[in-house]
C-alpha cells in the first residue's frame, strides 16, 4: 500500500476531474446552477401568472363586451407556459453548450416558442369564433361549427409544419408522400369519406341543426347535440346518446318536428250503434264548436279541420276528428289534448250517447214448431 496522503490526493483530483468534466463537457456547477435558474422561473411563474392575469381580468371587466373574458380564460395555460420558454432560454444561455448540442439547444428553444404561438392561437379561436356567428344569417349554425373547427385544425396543421421546418426536415416531401399513402387509405376508408360528405349534404340542405328535435325511421328519434365530421349525435329522451353515421341521416327520410309550424290532433271517435242521427248531429256539432271556438286550436283557412262522421266499424259508429293547435311545444301540445278530451266526454254523454267499445254478438236461433217430438220409452213397470 501505498503513501495514504498521496491515495487522497489522487482522489481528490478524481473528484475534481469528474465535477470539470460533468455531462457534454458542461461542469456539474454549472448544472447544478442552471438548475437553480430554472427553479427561480418556476417559482417566478407562480407569481407572474397570478399578478398578471388578475391584472388582465380587471381590464376585461372594463369593458362591456365578454369576448376578452373569454380570450383571459382561454389563455391562462399558454400565459403560464411562457416562464418555462423563458427559463428554459436563460439556462441554454447560461450553459453555452458547444457543436451539436448547442445546434439542438437552439432549435429546441425555437420549436417552444413555435409552440406557445401556435397553442396561443389555437386557444384563441373559441372565444372570438364568436364574431363568426354572425355569418349564421348566410349559413348554418353548423356549417359555422364546422369553419371555426377547420380554423383550429389549420392553426394545429401550421404550428406542426413549423417546427418541422425548424428542425430542418421539409414539409413537401412528406406532403407528397402523405398523398400517396392517402390514396391508399381512401380505398380502405371509403365509409369515413362517404360519413363525411354526407355530413357536408346534411349542413348544405339544412336538414336540421343543433337543438332540433328529429325522428329517423327504425333508427333514431331525439334531439341534435352536434354534427361531426363522421357521425351526428343525437340525445334520445331518455339522455341516452346516439351517435348515428351522417350517411344513416343523408340517405334516410328525417322528419324535423321542431320546424313544424303546428301540431297535428287526429282522432277518431267510437260510439255506440245505438246513437239516433240527431245525437250524431248533436255530437258532431258539439265537437266542431268546440274546436273553432278554441283559440289554441287553428282553423280554416290557416290549417284543415275535420269533425265528420267517417265510418261504420265493427262495434261503432266513427267520428272523425282532424285539426290543429298553434303550439309545437310537445308539453303544451298534450294539455291542449286533455283538455279536448274532457270535452269530448262531456258531449258524447251530454247527447244521451255513450262510447263504444270492441264486442261481439251471438244469435240463436230457435227450432222451429215443426221439429219432431223427443221420443221418451216408457216406464217397465207402467200398463199398457
Amino acid at each position: 500500500m501505498g503513501n495514504p496522503l498521496q491515495t487522497l490526493n489522487d482522489f481528490w483530483q478524481l473528484t475534481v476531474d469528474v465535477w470539470q468534466t460533468g455531462v457534454f463537457g458542461i461542469d456539474i456547477g454549472r448544472l447544478i446552477t442552471a438548475v437553480g435558474i430554472f427553479a427561480v422561473f418556476l417559482v417566478f411563474r407562480r407569481l407572474f401568472t397570478r399578478f398578471f392575469l388578475s391584472f388582465l381580468k380587471k381590464l376585461a371587466q372594463r369593458t362591456d363586451t365578454d369576448v376578452d373574458d373569454r380570450a383571459i380564460e382561454a389563455l391562462q395555460n399558454p400565459i403560464r407556459f411562457i416562464p418555462i420558454v423563458i427559463g428554459t432560454f436563460f439556462v441554454i444561455e447560461y450553459l453555452q453548450p458547444s457543436g451539436t448540442l448547442a445546434i439542438i439547444s437552439g432549435y429546441f428553444i425555437r420549436s417552444l416558442i413555435a409552440y406557445t404561438f401556435f397553442w396561443t392561437l389555437y386557444r384563441l379561436a373559441d372565444p372570438f369564433s364568436q364574431y363568426l356567428k354572425k355569418l349564421e344569417r348566410y349559413f348554418t349554425v353548423a356549417m359555422v361549427e364546422w369553419l371555426i373547427k377547420t380554423i383550429k385544425v389549420l392553426f394545429i396543421f401550421i404550428g406542426v409544419a413549423t417546427i418541422l421546418q425548424i428542425w430542418g426536415i421539409e414539409v413537401g416531401p412528406i406532403l407528397a408522400g402523405m398523398g400517396l399513402f392517402g390514396v391508399a387509405v381512401a380505398l380502405g376508408a371509403q365509409d369515413l369519406f362517404k360519413n363525411l360528405i354526407a355530413g357536408i349534404l346534411i349542413i348544405a340542405e339544412k336538414r336540421f341543426n343543433n337543438g332540433d328535435w328529429i325522428l329517423v325511421d327504425g333508427i333514431v328519434e331525439g334531439t341534435v347535440e352536434s354534427i361531426g365530421f363522421r357521425s351526428t349525435l343525437v340525445r334520445r329522451f331518455d339522455k341516452a346518446p346516439v351517435f348515428v353515421p351522417n350517411t344513416k341521416l343523408s340517405d334516410s327520410a328525417v322528419t324535423n318536428f321542431s320546424d313544424m309550424t303546428h301540431r297535428r290532433i287526429y282522432w277518431k271517435i267510437g260510439v255506440e250503434y245505438r246513437t239516433t242521427v240527431d245525437q250524431l248531429r248533436t255530437i258532431r256539432d258539439g265537437i266542431e264548436a268546440y274546436v273553432m271556438a278554441d283559440d289554441a286550436f287553428v282553423g280554416p283557412p290557416e290549417a284543415v279541420m275535420f269533425v265528420r262522421i267517417d265510418s261504420f266499424s265493427d262495434s261503432s259508429i266513427d267520428i272523425m276528428l282532424y285539426c290543429f293547435t298553434r303550439t309545437t311545444n310537445w308539453g303544451e301540445w298534450l294539455e291542449i289534448k286533455e283538455s279536448l278530451a274532457y270535452a269530448i266526454k262531456e258531449i258524447v254523454e251530454g247527447a244521451g250517447s255513450a262510447f263504444a267499445f270492441p264486442s261481439q254478438s251471438l244469435y240463436i236461433e230457435s227450432s222451429p214448431d215443426d221439429s219432431p217430438v223427443l221420443f221418451i220409452p216408457p216406464d217397465k213397470g207402467q200398463s199398457k
